[in-house]
């Protein structure tokens, strides 16, 4: 303070032609505050008038600087906002001081505790420690410090970690100065020894004043606790008396957040220099004393080495006062005014001073902070001059941390960054489960199959999007594969050749029954019929192609419509056919009036278009009820495979749709058990039960398919179960008729069917 005031009072530019005089006190670092406060407030006769507006008192000095403890810059605040005396402290991080309302006179040189606090938790981050020790001392300091280090700690996440704290002691804090700590003292000690040896944690972070660490550092070095990460904050990151304890390397390494070092020329010089040489100086109170000189000299090497940190804070604090003087004075190149103005005047112009110094930009912001920030620095002993090493850089929160990893000597095994964690990082794709209350402790778990890990929540696998899926243990999910009985399947062509060969047998019986129309096997089959049926089974056979291929809206309505209108028709031809011979046989003699009734009505005809129009209501209500729009439904064995499929209700739709046909099948089946004493030529009792049977038996293997599997399998066995109930028909009941037409045509005469009712009427008789 004193090389400033020479300095400015020496200088040309700043406030020429007046000269600063200063007052210096020692408040003994807490207990000797109000006297000096009331000394500076005091006028010339050294009273203090109680007053209701201060506005216009004159006191004896225009603006204090400091003092350095944050208790008792916060008590000198609260007296000089009363009488608006501006004060400007170089080294209290308070954040009490950081409130405009409560304190209008408070200004700093120094960055805030939380400017601190959020440095500290970025090297933590930097190096992935997230399993730390606090240490705090019991004073106003340490307390503050690690309430403002636990608030930021519970808002503060990484993608990487969470910063927990593996627990919170608090250092005692020595009274009267005395050197040696008492026995409960020392026993506290040893017991936060005891817990830091039995921790995981590598990493401690001491929140103190340099005055209760010099004890519990030598208890340290006497437990012998090497190989850990000390991180020190700012009242304590460059004290030279702990960093010149014995064997206090032993400890591990330590890191520091301290001011930034700013060089200041000549002040080494001007500190040994003897006030006899220095140049004439106006004799003024206390400003001239060399009782310290020859300590002064003797530590003038690592004073140096320390370099200008809060030197340049105090030095800075004294330009401020400078620049708003020169600001309040209307001060020129040639002069100043000597104008009578106040304490309130001064504060004004000190919160807009805006200067360089040393190319370093002063100014405050609203809350009376400065903008220039710390750094990390990193005691090394191995360097002779370099006591505190800046390894890393950091001005602001919005600014990365800059750490230079090259400077940085580690005190540990292999001379690398220890690991400080409670548990090693997951893998991909696995979640954090907490053990405890921590969340830097936990198990990973990996991420089941169709959940993913969002990093926005480390602890919760999230579920997969619709239509997306992920293999256990990932960290994104995946579209479905969408899956349907395509061309390329290996079974489409065997299908498809089976359809074919049903298609040319199917061609063959109508040729067939074409050339032999008026023989009797052909009338007995049904006549006209017949070809009805045959050119069902014809389209039956083709809409094969409906069911293989991408799912389309045309081919869904085909699948919903072709086969079963072909299929109803056949079923409906045998099932009247084999009530026309039951009425021929039986109903003619007994019900003549009905069976003649029958006839004339065109019974057989009437029968299946009223089947077939039956069929086209049903039909109508599927397509209401479940419309045939392809659609994705998953698939139970494979959740990684989505079916296109005709509709989502796939199953209830095929029992809507085969409602008539299995009605149909059973009065086919009836008619034809009633009518196995018919005639031989007439009785297709077995060759129709042989139909209706397969019909049943592929029906309810189907069933019993699509209760078990899902998939395109389920298509597969659909399209073979259609084929087999065509061929049912096309063989089991067109094949015998074949038979008798190529090689018994000794049977497909009249006088042979004649022969065949004339033993059946004998044998009734």
């Amino acid at each position: 303070m004193r090389f400033a005031v020479e300095e400015i009072n020496n200088s040309s530019t700043l406030l020429p032609g007046l000269s600063l005089g200063y007052e210096i006190f020692d408040v003994c670092y807490l207990t000797n505050i109000i006297q000096p406060l009331f000394y500076f407030l005091s006028d010339d006769q050294s009273r203090v008038e109680v007053k209701r507006d201060y506005s216009d008192s004159k006191t004896r000095v225009v603006a204090v600087i400091g003092p350095d403890a944050p208790s008792t810059a916060v008590t000198a605040a609260y007296l000089l906002s009363q009488f608006l005396v501006p004060q400007i402290t170089y080294s209290a991080t308070t954040e009490a001081l950081s409130s405009p309302k409560t304190f209008p006179v408070a200004f700093r040189t120094i960055p805030s505790t939380e400017q601190q606090i959020t440095l500290l938790l970025n090297l933590m981050k930097y190096f992935r420690w997230n399993w730390v020790i606090v240490l705090s001392s019991e004073d106003e300091y340490g307390q503050q410090n690690a309430q403002l280090l636990r608030s930021k700690i519970g808002t503060t996440y990484s993608e990487v970690s969470w910063i927990c704290v593996a627990f919170q002691e608090t250092i005692p804090v020595q009274k009267d100065n005395q050197q040696e700590p008492d026995g409960a003292t020392l026993q506290r000690f040893q017991l936060i020894i005891t817990k830091i040896k039995g921790n995981s944690a590598k990493v401690v972070i001491v929140l103190s004043t340099e005055l209760s660490l010099l004890p519990f550092f030598r208890e340290v070095i006497n437990q012998n606790l090497t190989g850990l990460v000390w991180v020190a904050s700012e009242a304590w990151a460059t004290d030279l008396s702990i960093f010149s304890m014995h064997n206090i390397s032993s400890i591990g390494s330590v890191f520091g957040v301290a001011v930034q070092d700013v060089p200041i020329p000549g002040l080494d010089e001007f500190r040994i220099k003897s006030p006899k040489v220095r140049e004439a100086a106006p004799p003024m109170c206390n400003q001239e004393c060399d009782d310290c000189l020859l300590i002064t000299r003797r530590y003038d090497a690592s004073i140096r080495a320390a370099g200008n940190r809060i030197d340049f804070n105090v030095y800075s604090s004294v330009y401020v006062v400078a620049h708003a003087l020169h600001a309040l004075l209307g001060c020129n190149e040639t002069g100043c005014s000597k104008q009578t103005f106040y304490p309130w005047q001064l504060l004004r112009e000190v919160g807009r001073v805006n200067f360089t110094l040393l190319n370093n930009v002063i100014q405050f912001d609203e809350k009376g902070d400065p903008p220039n920030g710390f750094e990390i620095v990193q005691w090394q002993w191995d360097i002779p001059g370099k006591p505190f090493r800046s390894v890393a850089k950091y001005k602001s929160p919005q600014e990365e941390l800059l750490v230079y990893m090259e400077n940085i000597i580690w005190h540990t095994e292999n001379s690398t960054p220890p690991r400080s964690v409670c548990s090693a990082q997951c893998g991909q794709g696995q979640r954090r489960k907490v053990l405890g209350s921590s969340a830097c402790c936990f198990i990973c778990v990996e991420c089941e199959a169709g959940t993913f890990l969002n990093k926005s929540d480390i602890f919760t696998c999230q579920n997969c999007p619709h239509n997306t899926w992920s293999n256990p243990g990932q960290e994104e999910c995946f579209a479905k594969t969408v899956v349907f009985f395509s061309w390329h399947d290996p079974a489409s062509p065997v299908l498809l050749s089976s359809a074919f060969l049903g298609l040319l047998a199917t061609l063959g019986i109508l040729l067939t029954f074409i050339r032999h129309h008026d023989t009797p096997v052909v009338r007995s089959a049904g006549g006209r019929l017949c070809f009805l049926m045959l050119a069902a089974l014809a389209t039956g056979f083709c809409s094969v192609a409906f069911y293989i291929g991408e799912p389309t809206e045309l081919k869904c309505i085909g699948r919903r419509s072709a086969f079963g209108l072909c299929f109803s028709l056949c079923i409906a031809c045998i099932t009247v056919r084999s009530f026309q011979i039951i009425c021929v046989f039986k109903v003619a003699a007994r019900l003549p009036r009905a069976y003649d009734l029958w006839r004339k009505y065109h019974g057989q005809e009437v029968f299946v278009a009223t089947i077939f129009a039956l069929k086209i209501i049903i039909m109508g209500c599927n397509v209401y009820f479940y419309p045939p729009v392809p659609a994705l439904t998953a698939v139970r064995h494979n959740p990684a495979v989505l079916l296109l499929m005709c509709s989502p209700d796939y199953r209830a739709s095929m029992v809507l749709s085969n409602t008539l046909e299995m009605f149909l099948c059973f009065l086919c089946f009836s008619f034809a058990y009633m009518g196995k004493a018919m005639p031989k030529n007439y009785n297709e009792a077995k060759y129709v039960t042989l139909s209706m049977t397969g019909y049943f038996s592929c029906w309810a293997t189907l069933f019993l398919v699509m209760t078990l599997c899902d998939g395109v399998m389920v298509n597969k066995v659909d399209t073979t179960v259609m084929l087999t109930n065509l061929f049912n028909i096309c063989l089991g009941y067109f094949g015998p008729k074949c038979y008798v037409i190529f090689f018994r045509p000794e049977r497909n005469t009249a006088s042979f069917f004649q022969t065949a009712i004339q033993s059946y009427t004998m044998r009734q008789d």
